[in-house]
C-alpha cells in the first residue's frame, strides 16, 4: 500500500486514523467523514504491521459491515480474509459456532427466527395448558426479549409469565436452539463462566473498534468491554442517539469514559455534507440539549440558501406544495427525483404526501414502512372497490370472498374454481352459476354464503357506479361487513394495533372524500378514483435514470443524505411526538436529537412545512408549529405563505403571530 494519510485526511480525521495505541473516543458528527476514517484507520494499522486476525471491527447492520469490508479492500488492494468486520450478533455467532459447548449445548445449534420463536411460545403454553387467549405471543414474545437483555425486570406486573419463561428457555435448550437476544447473552454468559475462553479471545482481538456507538444497548456495551483490552476505538455521535426505544444507551458514551479513564477524545466536527447555514440551524436546535457533549458543526462551504418554512392550510395543501416545489427545483438545477428527501416523523402521514406525488407522476419509493396504498388493510377495502368496479376481477374477489370471514371456506372456494376452469368463466359468473344451479354441488348453508356475498356486491353496484357521494357509500360499506370487528378479531388483545389499521382505513375514506369534493376534478367516478390508484404501483414505468423520490421516516433517514430535504409536518404534537412525551418528559432530548438528524440530512436545501389544520380520524384539528422551529436562529430562516415569502425583518413577529394564531394544548391527537 501507498496511502498519504496525510494529504486524504483533515489534521483532526488523520489523529483519529493514526492513533491505534491505548483507548479512544472519536466523537463523529455528522457529515464529519466517519466511514472514511474508519476505514484509514485499519488501513493505517495493517501499514503498521498490525495482523488482520487481531483486529475486530464491530458495526450495526449487514450492509454496514459489507460496505465498510469493501471499502477496506478497495483501499488496501488485499483481500483480507482473515480480517473480522460484521454486526455484534453476527460476532456472537462466531463465538457460538467456536465454543457454544462450553455452555452445555451441541455444536450444530439452531438460529430461530421471530416466526420460530413465536411457535416455540405456544408450544411451550400448550405444555403448562395456558390457553391460546391467553397467550398473545407478540406481547409475551417483546416481554421475553426485555428480560432476557435486561431492559426489564420480573415484577408483580409481569410474574405470571416467569413459569411460560423458564419453559420456553428449557425447549430451546431442549432443541439445541437459541433465539436472536441469546447471540449476544450467551457470548457474555460463556465469557463470564470461562474466564480462560475469554482470555483466548482477548489475545486474539489486540484491536477493536466499534462503529455507531451512540447506538449500542447496555448489553452490548458489556460484551465489548468483556473483550476489549487497552486498545479500543468506539465512533459515535451522542447528538445523532434516536434508538433508545429498541435499547440503545447514548449514555454508554459516558460509561466509555469511566471505564477507560486514559481514554483519548478526538472530535471531528468538520462536516463535508452541508452548507454552513443548514449546519448552523443543526447546531442551534441540538444546543438546546443538555446530556451531550458539547461541539459545533462546521463547513469549508459557503452559507448557502437559506431554509424556507411554509405554513399551509392543511396536509393537502402541505402535499401539493412539496410536490410543486419537487417539479420546479428539479427543473431549475438540473436534479433527479432521487436527489429529493421528503422526512416525516411517523409512516402514517404518507398518505396526503403519496397523492401529491401521483398526482403529478412524480415517482417515488418509500422507506421506513409500508406505502399508504400497500398496506394490507387499504388493499382490502380498495379490492371491494375493484370487484364492485368489475365482478371478473378473480384477483380481488378472492383477496375479498371471506375477508371479513363470511363462512366461505376452502371447499366452497374449491368448488367455484373447479366450475369456472371447467367452463372458462370468471369466478363471479361462476359463484352466479352456483347460485342458481338446481343441482347445485354445494350444500345450502354454503350456497347461502355465496348469496350473500354476491347480493353485498351487487347493491354497492348499484350504489357507487354512476353516483355521486362514494366516500359516504364506502364508508357505509366498511360499516356493513363490520371491518372493524374483523380487525378486533385478527388482533386479540391489541386493540391499538387493530385501532391503528383502522384509522387507515378511515383515512382511505376521507381521501376519496377530498377527491370527489375537489373541483378541479371533472370525472369523480368510481372507474376514475381506481384508475388513480392503480398508478400507486407503476414501479416498472419508473425512468431508473431519473430515480425516485425517497420518502421516509427520520429513522430510516439517518445516515442518507440528498441534496434537496423536506422536513413534512413539523407541527407540536408530531415533531416532539406527543405519545413520547407522555411517556416520558426527558424524551423530548431523544425527539429534539431526532430533528437534529432530520435537519443534518439536507446537502443544499431544507424546507419545513408545518400545517395549520390537518385531518384526524376524520376530524380536523388545529396545529401549531414546532417549539423546535423556533430554536433554529431567524436569520437563517425566510417564512412563506401562500402568497410569497415573508420580509426578513418580519420574520420572527411571524412565527410568534403563528404560534399565537394557531396556538393548543399539546396533545396526541395530531400523532
Amino acid at each position: 500500500m501507498d496511502i498519504d494519510y496525510r494529504r486524504e485526511l483533515n489534521d483532526r480525521q488523520y489523529l483519529a486514523a493514526t492513533t491505534v495505541d491505548g483507548p479512544l473516543l472519536i466523537i463523529a458528527g455528522a457529515g464529519s467523514g466517519k466511514t472514511r476514517v474508519i476505514t484509514f484507520r485499519i488501513a493505517y494499522m495493517l501499514d503498521e504491521g498490525i495482523p488482520q486476525s487481531a483486529i475486530l471491527a464491530l458495526t450495526f447492520t449487514n450492509k454496514a459491515a459489507r460496505e465498510m469490508g469493501e471499502r477496506i479492500k478497495e483501499l488496501t488492494r488485499r483481500k483480507l480474509s482473515n480480517l473480522t468486520v460484521g454486526t455484534f450478533h453476527a460476532f456472537g455467532v462466531k463465538i457460538l459456532r467456536e465454543r457454544i459447548n462450553l455452555l452445555g449445548y451441541r455444536m450444530n445449534f439452531s438460529i430461530y427466527d421471530e416466526s420460530d420463536r413465536y411457535q416455540l411460545i405456544k408450544n411451550a403454553a400448550r405444555e403448562l395448558k395456558i390457553t391460546e387467549e391467553a397467550a398473545d405471543v407478540g406481547i409475551i414474545g417483546s416481554l421475553f426479549s426485555n428480560i432476557k437483555t435486561g431492559r426489564v425486570t420480573w415484577d408483580r406486573a409481569n410474574d405470571m409469565y416467569l413459569p411460560l419463561y423458564q419453559e420456553y428457555q428449557s425447549h430451546l435448550k431442549l432443541y439445541n436452539a437459541v433465539d436472536f437476544d441469546d447471540l449476544i447473552v450467551l457470548p457474555i454468559k460463556l465469557f463470564e463462566e470461562n474466564p480462560a475462553a475469554l482470555e483466548e479471545y482477548r489475545e486474539k482481538f489486540k484491536y477493536i473498534m466499534v462503529d455507531e456507538f451512540q447506538d449500542t444497548s447496555l448489553l452490548q456495551y458489556r460484551f465489548m468491554k468483556l473483550l476489549a483490552g487497552n486498545n479500543v476505538c468506539v465512533v459515535g455521535d451522542d447528538d445523532q442517539s434516536i434508538y433508545s426505544w429498541r435499547g440503545a444507551s447514548y449514555e454508554n458514551i459516558l460509561r466509555f469514559e469511566r471505564d477507560f479513564p486514559e481514554v483519548m477524545e478526538i472530535k471531528l466536527e468538520q462536516n463535508y455534507r452541508s452548507t454552513n447555514t443548514i449546519l448552523e440551524a443543526a447546531n442551534g436546535v441540538i444546543r438546546h440539549n443538555k446530556n451531550r457533549k458539547d461541539k459545533a458543526l462546521w463547513s469549508g462551504q459557503d452559507a448557502g440558501k437559506p431554509i424556507e418554512v411554509y405554513f399551509p392550510e392543511n396536509e393537502g395543501a402541505e402535499s401539493e406544495f412539496i410536490a410543486r416545489t419537487i417539479k420546479t427545483v428539479m427543473m431549475q438545477e438540473n436534479r433527479r427525483y432521487d436527489e429529493f428527501g421528503i422526512l416525516i416523523r411517523t409512516n402514517n402521514l404518507t398518505r396526503s404526501l403519496e397523492e401529491a406525488l401521483l398526482a403529478d407522476a412524480i415517482p417515488y419509493r418509500v422507506s421506513g414502512g409500508t406505502s399508504f396504498f400497500q398496506r394490507s388493510e387499504v388493499k382490502d377495502i380498495v379490492a371491494y372497490l375493484r370487484v364492485i368496479a368489475n365482478p371478473d376481477d378473480d384477483v380481488n374477489l378472492l383477496r375479498i370472498i371471506n375477508t371479513p370471514k363470511r363462512g366461505i371456506g376452502r371447499k366452497t372456494i374449491e368448488a367455484v374454481t373447479a366450475i369456472a376452469t371447467r367452463k372458462n368463466i370468471s369466478l363471479y359468473s361462476s359463484i352466479n352459476a352456483l347460485r342458481f344451479a338446481v343441482d347445485s354441488p354445494l350444500p345450502e348453508a354454503a350456497r347461502a354464503d355465496l348469496e350473500s356475498f354476491a347480493n353485498l356486491i351487487e347493491y354497492y353496484r348499484g350504489e357507487m357506479l354512476g353516483h355521486r357521494g362514494l366516500a359516504g357509500k364506502l364508508k357505509a360499506l366498511v360499516e356493513n361487513i363490520d371491518y372493524w370487528g374483523y380487525l378486533v378479531q385478527e388482533y386479540q388483545k391489541n386493540e391499538k394495533a387493530a385501532r391503528w389499521k383502522y384509522m387507515n382505513v378511515e383515512s382511505l375514506i376521507a381521501s376519496l372524500d377530498d377527491w370527489e369534493k375537489d373541483p378541479d376534478n371533472l370525472d369523480p367516478s368510481l372507474y376514475t378514483y381506481l384508475n388513480r390508484i392503480t398508478l400507486m404501483s407503476r414501479d416498472d414505468m419508473d425512468d431508473e435514470e431519473k430515480g425516485k423520490v425517497n420518502l421516509m421516516t427520520i429513522h430510516s433517514a439517518k445516515g442518507l443524505e440528498f441534496p434537496v430535504v423536506f422536513i413534512a409536518a413539523c407541527e407540536d404534537g408530531i415533531i416532539p411526538h406527543a405519545r413520547a412525551l407522555e411517556e416520558s418528559p426527558d424524551n423530548i432530548e431523544e425527539e429534539r436529537r431526532l430533528f437534529y438528524v432530520a435537519i443534518t440530512r439536507a446537502r443544499n436545501k431544507l424546507y419545513i412545512t408545518a400545517c395549520h389544520t390537518r385531518k384526524h380520524m376524520r376530524e380536523t384539528v388545529e396545529c401549531q408549529p414546532s417549539p423546535f422551529i423556533e430554536e433554529i436562529p431567524v436569520n437563517l430562516l425566510e417564512y412563506r405563505e401562500d402568497d410569497g415569502l415573508v420580509a426578513e425583518d418580519d420574520a420572527e413577529k411571524y412565527f410568534k403571530k403563528m404560534k399565537e394564531r394557531f396556538a393548543r394544548p399539546a396533545t396526541d391527537e395530531a400523532s
